[in-house]
Protein backbone atom coordinates (compact mmCIF):
# COMPACT_ATOMS: atom_id res chain seq x y z
CA UNK A 1 0.00 0.00 0.00
CA UNK A 2 1.39 3.61 -1.16
CA UNK A 3 0.60 6.97 -0.38
CA UNK A 4 -2.13 6.84 -3.77
CA UNK A 5 -3.71 3.91 -2.98
CA UNK A 6 -7.41 5.04 -2.52
CA UNK A 7 -8.56 5.87 1.15
CA UNK A 8 -12.28 5.42 0.41
CA UNK A 9 -14.92 5.60 -1.60
CA UNK A 10 -14.98 9.27 -1.22
CA UNK A 11 -11.92 10.36 -3.12
CA UNK A 12 -9.93 13.32 -2.79
CA UNK A 13 -9.88 14.51 -6.32
CA UNK A 14 -12.00 17.73 -5.64
CA UNK A 15 -8.96 18.61 -2.60
CA UNK A 16 -6.45 20.47 -3.59
CA UNK A 17 -2.64 18.83 -4.20
CA UNK A 18 -1.62 20.21 -0.31
CA UNK A 19 -4.98 19.15 1.05
CA UNK A 20 -3.87 15.73 -0.27
CA UNK A 21 -0.56 15.37 1.73
CA UNK A 22 -1.98 16.79 4.91
CA UNK A 23 -5.18 16.08 6.59
CA UNK A 24 -6.34 15.91 10.06
CA UNK A 25 -8.05 13.22 11.66
CA UNK A 26 -11.07 14.19 11.13
CA UNK A 27 -10.55 14.95 7.51
CA UNK A 28 -9.46 11.36 7.08
CA UNK A 29 -12.20 10.08 9.16
CA UNK A 30 -15.16 11.79 6.62
CA UNK A 31 -13.13 10.10 3.77
CA UNK A 32 -13.88 7.03 5.58
CA UNK A 33 -10.35 6.17 6.93
CA UNK A 34 -10.49 4.62 10.54
CA UNK A 35 -8.32 5.57 13.45
CA UNK A 36 -6.79 1.88 13.23
CA UNK A 37 -6.28 2.71 9.44
CA UNK A 38 -4.38 5.96 9.87
CA UNK A 39 -2.50 4.12 13.06
CA UNK A 40 -1.47 1.26 10.67
CA UNK A 41 0.17 3.67 7.77
CA UNK A 42 2.39 5.80 10.20
CA UNK A 43 3.87 2.83 11.74
CA UNK A 44 8.01 3.11 10.88
CA UNK A 45 8.44 2.50 7.36
CA UNK A 46 4.80 3.24 6.79
CA UNK A 47 3.94 5.43 3.80
CA UNK A 48 2.10 8.57 6.33
CA UNK A 49 3.53 9.94 9.66
CA UNK A 50 2.21 11.88 12.40
CA UNK A 51 3.43 15.29 12.12
CA UNK A 52 1.56 17.17 14.86
CA UNK A 53 -1.31 15.77 16.82
CA UNK A 54 -4.39 15.08 15.07
CA UNK A 55 -2.53 16.30 11.67
CA UNK A 56 -0.52 13.71 9.31
CA UNK A 57 1.22 13.85 6.01
CA UNK A 58 0.29 11.74 4.19
CA UNK A 59 3.98 10.88 2.63
CA UNK A 60 7.10 9.22 4.48
CA UNK A 61 9.35 12.54 3.74
CA UNK A 62 10.36 15.21 5.51
CA UNK A 63 7.27 18.43 5.14
CA UNK A 64 7.81 20.84 2.65
CA UNK A 65 7.63 24.62 3.96
CA UNK A 66 4.36 25.10 2.91
CA UNK A 67 3.38 21.35 4.60
CA UNK A 68 4.75 22.85 7.83
CA UNK A 69 3.00 26.19 7.64
CA UNK A 70 -0.41 23.89 6.69
CA UNK A 71 -0.12 21.77 9.37
CA UNK A 72 0.54 24.23 11.76
CA UNK A 73 -2.80 26.14 10.76
CA UNK A 74 -4.19 22.73 10.76
CA UNK A 75 -3.60 21.84 14.58
CA UNK A 76 -4.43 25.25 16.21
CA UNK A 77 -7.68 25.41 14.37
CA UNK A 78 -8.61 22.04 15.92
CA UNK A 79 -9.53 18.73 15.13
CA UNK A 80 -13.10 19.46 13.81
CA UNK A 81 -11.73 21.76 11.18
CA UNK A 82 -10.55 21.48 7.63
CA UNK A 83 -9.23 23.90 5.76
CA UNK A 84 -6.98 26.46 7.65
CA UNK A 85 -8.03 29.58 5.22
CA UNK A 86 -11.84 29.66 6.85
CA UNK A 87 -12.75 30.67 9.90
CA UNK A 88 -15.39 29.40 12.33
CA UNK A 89 -18.67 31.05 10.73
CA UNK A 90 -20.41 33.71 12.72
CA UNK A 91 -23.66 34.35 13.05
CA UNK A 92 -25.76 35.21 10.03
CA UNK A 93 -27.82 38.51 9.80
CA UNK A 94 -30.76 39.45 11.45
CA UNK A 95 -32.76 38.75 8.12
CA UNK A 96 -31.12 35.55 7.69
CA UNK A 97 -30.23 36.32 4.14
CA UNK A 98 -26.78 37.46 4.76
CA UNK A 99 -23.96 35.05 4.54
CA UNK A 100 -22.18 34.21 7.67
CA UNK A 101 -19.23 35.96 7.72
CA UNK A 102 -15.52 33.83 8.92
CA UNK A 103 -13.91 35.51 11.73
CA UNK A 104 -10.25 34.25 12.22
CA UNK A 105 -9.45 30.96 14.11
CA UNK A 106 -6.05 31.11 13.47
CA UNK A 107 -3.94 33.31 11.61
CA UNK A 108 0.26 32.82 11.02
CA UNK A 109 2.42 35.52 12.63
CA UNK A 110 5.97 36.39 13.87
CA UNK A 111 9.21 35.69 11.41
CA UNK A 112 7.07 33.30 9.01
CA UNK A 113 4.84 35.69 8.15
CA UNK A 114 6.83 38.10 7.85
CA UNK A 115 8.78 35.55 5.45
CA UNK A 116 5.24 35.13 3.74
CA UNK A 117 5.22 38.89 3.44
CA UNK A 118 8.60 39.01 1.82
CA UNK A 119 10.53 40.53 4.07
CA UNK A 120 14.55 40.15 3.01
CA UNK A 121 15.29 40.62 6.70
CA UNK A 122 13.41 37.63 8.14
CA UNK A 123 14.82 34.23 8.11
CA UNK A 124 13.56 31.84 5.56
CA UNK A 125 10.87 29.36 6.49
CA UNK A 126 13.13 26.67 5.89
CA UNK A 127 15.23 27.82 8.59
CA UNK A 128 12.53 28.37 11.10
CA UNK A 129 12.20 25.96 14.42
CA UNK A 130 8.97 27.31 15.28
CA UNK A 131 5.98 28.59 13.14
CA UNK A 132 3.69 31.10 15.33
CA UNK A 133 -0.01 30.80 14.65
CA UNK A 134 -2.44 33.08 16.55
CA UNK A 135 -5.53 31.74 18.10
CA UNK A 136 -8.18 33.13 20.17
CA UNK A 137 -6.95 33.76 23.99
CA UNK A 138 -10.52 32.05 24.51
CA UNK A 139 -8.64 28.50 23.67
CA UNK A 140 -6.75 26.40 25.45
CA UNK A 141 -4.59 25.32 22.90
CA UNK A 142 -0.64 24.45 23.64
CA UNK A 143 1.99 24.61 21.70
CA UNK A 144 4.17 21.80 20.48
CA UNK A 145 6.79 20.18 17.90
CA UNK A 146 7.01 23.73 15.63
CA UNK A 147 4.32 24.85 16.06
CA UNK A 148 4.50 27.91 18.60
CA UNK A 149 0.85 29.25 19.93
CA UNK A 150 0.03 32.91 20.59
CA UNK A 151 -3.23 33.46 22.34
CA UNK A 152 -4.98 37.47 21.93
CA UNK A 153 -7.95 38.61 22.88
CA UNK A 154 -8.49 40.52 19.39
CA UNK A 155 -7.48 38.27 16.69
CA UNK A 156 -6.66 40.98 13.38
CA UNK A 157 -8.02 40.27 10.14
CA UNK A 158 -5.59 38.28 8.47
CA UNK A 159 -4.45 39.04 5.17
CA UNK A 160 -3.85 36.43 2.15
CA UNK A 161 -0.95 35.12 1.07
CA UNK A 162 -0.38 32.25 -1.33
CA UNK A 163 -3.92 31.24 0.03
CA UNK A 164 -2.87 31.20 3.88
CA UNK A 165 -4.24 33.39 6.49
CA UNK A 166 -1.57 35.92 7.46
CA UNK A 167 -1.08 38.59 10.49
CA UNK A 168 -1.07 41.95 8.90
CA UNK A 169 2.63 43.46 8.92
CA UNK A 170 2.78 45.58 11.84
CA UNK A 171 0.91 42.96 13.99
CA UNK A 172 3.70 40.31 12.18
CA UNK A 173 6.66 42.29 13.75
CA UNK A 174 5.44 42.81 17.19
CA UNK A 175 5.48 39.37 17.32
CA UNK A 176 8.77 38.60 16.04
CA UNK A 177 10.32 41.25 18.10
CA UNK A 178 9.03 40.21 21.27
CA UNK A 179 11.61 37.23 20.88
CA UNK A 180 14.09 39.23 19.60
CA UNK A 181 17.05 40.78 22.01
CA UNK A 182 18.99 41.74 18.76
CA UNK A 183 18.76 45.66 18.48
CA UNK A 184 20.22 45.44 14.75
CA UNK A 185 17.97 42.71 13.99
CA UNK A 186 14.75 44.67 15.25
CA UNK A 187 16.44 47.64 13.84
CA UNK A 188 16.75 46.06 10.38
CA UNK A 189 12.75 44.83 10.36
CA UNK A 190 11.41 47.57 11.33
CA UNK A 191 13.20 49.80 8.87
CA UNK A 192 12.81 47.22 6.16
CA UNK A 193 8.85 48.00 7.19
CA UNK A 194 9.17 51.37 6.11
CA UNK A 195 11.31 51.40 3.47
CA UNK A 196 9.52 48.57 1.77
CA UNK A 197 6.61 50.28 1.58
CA UNK A 198 4.52 47.61 3.65
CA UNK A 199 3.19 49.63 5.88
CA UNK A 200 3.62 53.16 7.80
CA UNK A 201 5.12 54.13 10.73
CA UNK A 202 2.52 54.94 12.95
CA UNK A 203 1.09 51.55 12.59
CA UNK A 204 4.34 49.63 13.83
CA UNK A 205 4.58 51.74 16.90
CA UNK A 206 0.85 51.60 17.51
CA UNK A 207 0.98 47.92 17.73
CA UNK A 208 4.25 47.85 19.72
CA UNK A 209 2.68 50.29 22.20
CA UNK A 210 -0.25 47.51 22.15
CA UNK A 211 2.31 44.63 22.63
CA UNK A 212 3.98 46.37 25.97
CA UNK A 213 7.22 46.52 23.86
CA UNK A 214 7.82 50.33 23.90
CA UNK A 215 9.56 49.36 27.55
CA UNK A 216 12.31 47.55 26.35
CA UNK A 217 15.58 50.06 25.82
CA UNK A 218 16.61 47.91 22.60
CA UNK A 219 12.97 48.64 21.36
CA UNK A 220 12.77 52.07 22.08
CA UNK A 221 15.60 52.71 20.39
CA UNK A 222 14.66 50.55 17.21
CA UNK A 223 11.30 53.45 16.91
CA UNK A 224 13.72 56.52 17.03
CA UNK A 225 15.41 54.94 13.99
CA UNK A 226 11.82 53.69 12.24
CA UNK A 227 11.15 57.67 12.91
CA UNK A 228 14.24 58.77 11.00
CA UNK A 229 13.25 56.27 8.69
CA UNK A 230 10.12 57.74 8.04
CA UNK A 231 11.06 61.28 7.31
CA UNK A 232 13.94 59.96 5.37
CA UNK A 233 11.49 58.36 2.94
CA UNK A 234 9.29 61.27 3.04
CA UNK A 235 11.74 63.79 1.95
CA UNK A 236 12.71 61.70 -0.92
CA UNK A 237 9.00 61.34 -1.91
CA UNK A 238 8.90 65.26 -1.62
CA UNK A 239 11.58 65.79 -3.87
CA UNK A 240 10.33 62.82 -6.33
CA UNK A 241 6.58 64.94 -6.30
CA UNK A 242 8.14 68.36 -7.12
CA UNK A 243 10.37 66.67 -9.95
CA UNK A 244 7.73 64.20 -11.62
CA UNK A 245 4.79 67.01 -11.42
CA UNK A 246 7.24 69.86 -12.89
CA UNK A 247 7.11 72.44 -9.78
CA UNK A 248 9.95 74.81 -9.66
CA UNK A 249 12.64 74.00 -7.85
CA UNK A 250 12.63 75.51 -3.88
CA UNK A 251 15.94 75.89 -1.74
CA UNK A 252 16.03 72.16 0.33
CA UNK A 253 16.15 72.08 3.82
CA UNK A 254 16.76 75.32 5.43
CA UNK A 255 16.33 77.80 8.41
CA UNK A 256 14.90 81.10 8.16
CA UNK A 257 16.00 84.14 11.03
CA UNK A 258 15.18 87.24 10.67
CA UNK A 259 17.97 89.54 10.23
CA UNK A 260 19.93 90.29 13.54
CA UNK A 261 16.59 88.40 15.02
CA UNK A 262 15.21 85.38 16.64
CA UNK A 263 14.97 81.84 14.66
CA UNK A 264 12.26 81.20 12.83
CA UNK A 265 12.31 77.37 12.40
CA UNK A 266 13.47 75.01 9.78
CA UNK A 267 11.43 74.37 6.71
CA UNK A 268 11.79 70.97 4.19
CA UNK A 269 11.40 73.19 0.91
CA UNK A 270 10.73 77.00 0.69
CA UNK A 271 10.18 79.56 -2.68
CA UNK A 272 11.58 82.52 -1.65
CA UNK A 273 10.19 84.24 -4.74
CA UNK A 274 6.76 83.51 -4.16
CA UNK A 275 7.08 83.06 0.04
CA UNK A 276 5.22 79.48 -0.45
CA UNK A 277 7.21 76.97 1.99
CA UNK A 278 6.43 73.23 2.68
CA UNK A 279 6.67 71.46 5.99
CA UNK A 280 6.45 67.71 6.10
CA UNK A 281 4.41 66.77 9.13
CA UNK A 282 6.27 63.80 10.62
CA UNK A 283 5.13 64.03 14.14
CA UNK A 284 5.72 60.61 16.03
CA UNK A 285 3.16 58.44 15.80
CA UNK A 286 0.41 59.19 19.01
CA UNK A 287 1.69 56.52 21.01
CA UNK A 288 2.26 58.25 24.88
CA UNK A 289 -0.34 60.61 26.66
CA UNK A 290 -2.96 62.97 24.55
CA UNK A 291 -0.99 65.83 26.39
CA UNK A 292 2.38 64.99 24.82
CA UNK A 293 0.49 64.76 21.12
CA UNK A 294 -1.44 68.26 21.62
CA UNK A 295 2.05 69.83 22.79
CA UNK A 296 3.65 68.57 19.34
CA UNK A 297 0.71 69.79 17.04
CA UNK A 298 1.03 73.19 19.29
CA UNK A 299 4.29 73.66 18.22
CA UNK A 300 3.35 72.87 14.98
CA UNK A 301 0.88 75.58 15.09
CA UNK A 302 2.57 78.44 16.73
CA UNK A 303 5.45 78.02 13.88
CA UNK A 304 3.14 78.01 11.19
CA UNK A 305 1.02 81.24 12.69
CA UNK A 306 4.55 83.17 13.13
CA UNK A 307 5.57 82.60 9.69
CA UNK A 308 2.09 83.75 7.85
CA UNK A 309 2.10 87.02 10.03
CA UNK A 310 5.85 87.70 8.00
CA UNK A 311 3.48 86.19 4.84
CA UNK A 312 5.19 83.26 4.00
CA UNK A 313 1.91 80.34 3.15
CA UNK A 314 3.14 76.90 5.26
CA UNK A 315 1.73 73.76 3.70
CA UNK A 316 1.99 71.06 5.80
CA UNK A 317 2.10 67.81 4.31
CA UNK A 318 1.97 64.04 5.82
CA UNK A 319 4.00 61.74 4.59
CA UNK A 320 1.21 59.24 3.90
CA UNK A 321 -0.16 62.27 1.63
CA UNK A 322 2.58 62.12 -0.31
CA UNK A 323 2.54 58.32 -0.79
CA UNK A 324 -0.81 58.18 -1.72
CA UNK A 325 -2.15 61.20 -3.63
CA UNK A 326 1.16 62.84 -4.67
CA UNK A 327 -0.52 64.46 -7.76
CA UNK A 328 -2.91 65.91 -5.20
CA UNK A 329 -0.55 67.09 -3.11
CA UNK A 330 1.22 68.66 -6.12
CA UNK A 331 -1.63 71.08 -7.50
CA UNK A 332 -1.68 72.05 -3.60
CA UNK A 333 1.64 73.34 -4.09
CA UNK A 334 1.12 74.47 -7.21
CA UNK A 335 -1.83 76.60 -6.26
CA UNK A 336 0.02 78.10 -3.32
CA UNK A 337 3.10 79.39 -5.97
CA UNK A 338 0.72 80.47 -8.25
CA UNK A 339 -1.61 82.49 -5.91
CA UNK A 340 -1.56 86.53 -5.87
CA UNK A 341 -1.07 87.94 -2.48
CA UNK A 342 -1.64 91.33 -1.16
CA UNK A 343 0.55 90.80 2.09
CA UNK A 344 3.61 92.03 3.22
CA UNK A 345 6.89 90.34 1.10
CA UNK A 346 9.00 87.99 2.69
CA UNK A 347 12.10 89.72 1.68
CA UNK A 348 13.49 90.55 4.99
CA UNK A 349 13.27 87.11 5.91
CA UNK A 350 17.28 85.55 6.36
CA UNK A 351 17.40 81.93 4.62
CA UNK A 352 20.12 79.96 5.87
CA UNK A 353 21.09 75.97 4.86
CA UNK A 354 19.95 73.61 7.32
Amino acid sequence: MTHNTPLSPRPLHHLSQMQRRVLTTAQLHAHGVTSAETDERCRPGGPWQQFLPGVYLLHPGPPTSAERLQAVLLYARGPAHGNPAHGVPSQPGADGRNPPRRRPDAILTGPAALALHGFAGAPPLTSLEKIDVLVPRSRRLRGTGCARVLRTSEMPSPVPVTGLPVAPVPRALADTVTHLSDADAVRRLLTEAVRGGHCEPACVVRELHRARLLSRPHLVAAVDALLAERRAVAEERLYRMVREHGLPDPVWNVDLKLPGGPWLGGLDAYWPRQAVAVELDTRAPRHGSRQEHDTQWSEYARKRELLERLGITVLHITPKKLRDAPEQQAAVVRTALSAPTDRAPAAQIVVLPR
